[in-house]
């Protein structure tokens, strides 16, 4: 699904990303993982075209989107969520998902003019596609509330929903159990690994939760240094010695426990 071929992102002498090559297999829940300032969230901007590269390659089925903005990977099927939600704090949930297709009738003043039968039909299949999303997320009773409301593991269910609107080929969630309680996180994993399962959605996803990441992903990439470390199941990472030492001697046991 997707191939970084020696990828770098420099911001003027500092290397955030130097020379990273990995793939993501379609299909797959891909985790990487790594100590803060490893890179990971810049290559993730790189990839979902938030920021260009320096040089090196993004391929998306066979195809160079390398610097493509994110509109653009949108209509693709290459979508993002962030570490803090980006929800529209004054709709409500069932408005923010329907927000989400792009072109639609409604957007036009033409259509708002004289095609007020095709926008009505527009919106009540948007409803309906609304509603079947906030009821597999287990959300369904915060259809009417403001999104602004919501708790922090709620707006992380809420965005992953915003990728249910569309016709969503890989996902790119970047620390999406970040403040969030175990309860919320489980249905989380749940909502991710049944959208995978179920609907063939391919996901990457950065986490520092290690319990989580173990759960879902195969492979786990490791970063270090804007670089690429290591690769393998979860167990063969915890088990690498050099992974071990990037995380400043703290090592992943000793992680896992500090949550």
């Amino acid at each position: 699904m997707i191939e970084v071929e020696n990828l770098h992102r420099h911001f003027g002498g500092f290397r955030a990303v130097d020379g990273a090559s990995l793939k993501i297999a379609t299909g797959s829940i891909t985790g990487l993982v790594g100590p803060n300032g490893a890179g990971k969230s810049t290559l993730f901007n790189v990839i979902a075209g938030a920021l260009p590269p320096t040089s090196g390659r993004v391929i998306m089925d066979g195809e160079d989107i390398s610097g493509l903005p994110p509109h653009v990977l949108f209509h693709k099927g290459l979508l993002r969520t962030f570490q803090i939600a980006h929800e529209f704090s004054s709709m409500s949930c069932r408005e923010n998902l329907m927000m989400v297709p792009g072109s639609q009738s409604g957007e036009t003043l033409w259509n708002a003019w004289f095609g007020r039968g095709r926008i009505a039909e527009e919106e009540a299949s948007l409803l309906k596609k609304a509603d079947e999303v906030l009821d597999f997320l287990t959300i369904s009773h915060l259809k009417d509330e403001k999104a602004g409301n919501l708790s922090g593991g709620q707006k992380k269910l809420l965005e992953l929903g915003r990728t249910m609107m569309v016709d969503a080929k890989v996902v790119f969630l970047d620390e999406v159990g970040a403040g969030v309680n175990r309860t919320l996180l489980n249905t989380i994993g749940d909502a991710i690994k049944r959208l995978n399962e179920e609907r063939g959605y391919t996901f990457c996803m950065i986490e520092h939760d290690m319990e989580f990441i173990g759960r879902l992903c195969d492979p786990v990439i490791v970063m270090a240094e804007g670089k690429v470390l290591a690769k393998g199941t979860i167990q063969e990472i915890k088990a690498n010695e050099q992974v071990i030492e990037a995380y400043l001697g703290t090592g992943l046991k000793n992680k896992e426990a500090a949550g």
